[in-house]
């Protein structure tokens, strides 16, 4: 059975909390929920540069296999980045890689869901795998996985100053 820790978009982020590498265990999962709105959309563009009129134009959208904008997909994937810097692990962690497979377009005004569920444990790298899906209702939307590095409870750390040096040779070889 999964340990679940819910949050919604709306909430004051006051339920996260730092959890070390010792707090995980595998099948712990979490998720966020948010509302695609046009002003993400724009803003997303804005910041991101990504101003495909896919996504910002009604007229060109409706010449397309979609036939009305779409949301772009790394503004469905943020939701991802949401979940896992703010709740599992939460504050802290520090992303090392992420593969992301599209299954179906995220339109304006769709409610995604971010879930992702821990799959497994390196504690020589203190990385954790993580499962990520997102939904529309019932549809995946979005596939993949992320490897995340999760500091130790700071006792540990200072027990193991070889460890720290262990992990940065470790993350100079992923990056």
């Amino acid at each position: 059975m999964a340990r679940t820790l819910g949050w919604t978009a709306q909430s004051t982020g006051s339920e996260s909390r730092v959890m070390y590498f010792e707090d995980l265990a595998t099948d712990m999962s979490a998720a966020v929920s948010k509302l695609i709105t046009e002003r993400d959309v724009q803003t997303f563009a804005e910041v991101s540069t990504d101003t495909n009129p896919i996504h910002l134009s009604d007229e060109f959208a409706a010449g397309t296999r979609f036939k009305r904008r779409i949301a772009q997909g790394l503004l469905t994937a943020s939701l991802i980045s949401a979940v896992l810097g703010t709740k599992l692990p939460g504050p802290g962690a520090i992303y090392v890689s992420q593969n992301l497979k599209f299954t179906a377009p995220v339109y304006l005004g769709d409610v995604v869901t971010a879930t992702v569920t821990l799959a497994n444990l390196d504690g020589l790298r203190q990385f954790a795998r993580f499962d990520c899906v997102c939904h529309v209702k019932h549809q995946m939307v979005l596939s993949g996985d992320a490897v995340l590095y999760v500091p130790p409870r700071p006792e540990v750390a200072a027990w193991s100053t070889t460890h720290d040096r262990n992990h940065l040779r470790a993350c100079e070889t992923v990056i």
